[in-house]
């Protein structure tokens, strides 16, 4: 917990003079999909609100906001943890990843697209791998497909999908071989990729469809055998 906090104290800076509950929200959703706050993590009133330099009040409504969004869960005379999710939560954030993504590029009209940020996601992943750094790989593999919704140029798609992504990172915590779960996923971004700088949107939603079937089988075989159907880890 002491290196989290550290690295959220880092964030400190973001709230400048406004400091609000949606900001220190915001801080935290990062935070959680970047994988500083691990799933079953008890989250330290005290210590988050000295980290961030905010009140306990604002604290409080950043941890509401952010238990409506399904990250985080309130148990009754223990405190807020970061949640753990539950096979029927994994195979929902798929069903929800595949009608909101399939829909972007289904929809991005005529070619040219504006491709330079899912190309540095790319490059991202390929560097992190070349590192050894698997689960920089899974959060290469998260911008990838964040820079793929923000295509739409939509602000409400991309506050939806910010969400969808931070509870995904939540799934991949109890991955006990991040290699195995994310290196498939370099090529596939590649190729989805260059179908979109080739113009072909038809072929880079079939791409993302079987990729969105093959990661949702992994991700659920894991969680069977880790976590559970009810969400608790053995």
């Amino acid at each position: 917990m002491t290196e989290q906090l550290s690295g959220l104290a880092d964030d400190r800076a973001l709230l400048g003079r406004t400091s609000t509950a949606e900001r220190v929200a915001d801080i935290l959703r990062s935070r959680i999909a970047e994988g500083y706050f691990p799933p079953g993590t008890r989250l330290s009133e005290d210590s988050i609100k000295g980290a961030l330099g905010v009140s306990r009040n604002t604290l409080r409504e950043a941890f509401r906001l952010l238990t409506h969004e399904r990250l985080l869960v309130h148990e009754m005379n223990r405190g807020v943890f970061v949640r753990v999710l539950t096979v029927e939560d994994v195979e929902d954030i798929y069903r929800t990843r595949r009608l909101v993504e399939g829909a972007v590029v289904r929809g991005l009209g005529d070619p040219p697209y504006a491709l330079g940020a899912l190309a540095r996601a790319v490059e991202q992943g390929r560097r992190a791998a070349r590192e050894g750094d698997w689960n920089a790989v899974g959060t290469a593999n998260i911008h990838f497909h964040r820079e793929l919704v923000a295509l739409a140029a939509s602000e409400r798609t991309d506050e939806l999908m910010r969400s969808v992504f931070a509870e995904l990172r939540l799934a991949f915590h109890v991955v006990d071989e991040p290699r195995k779960l994310h290196e498939p996923y370099i090529t596939r971004n590649v190729t989805i990729l260059e179908s979109l700088q080739a113009g072909d949107r038809e072929k880079a939603e079939q791409l993302l469809g079987t990729y969105l079937d093959v990661s949702l089988e992994r991700v659920v075989e894991v969680y069977r055998r880790r976590v559970g159907e009810d969400g608790q880890g053995g």
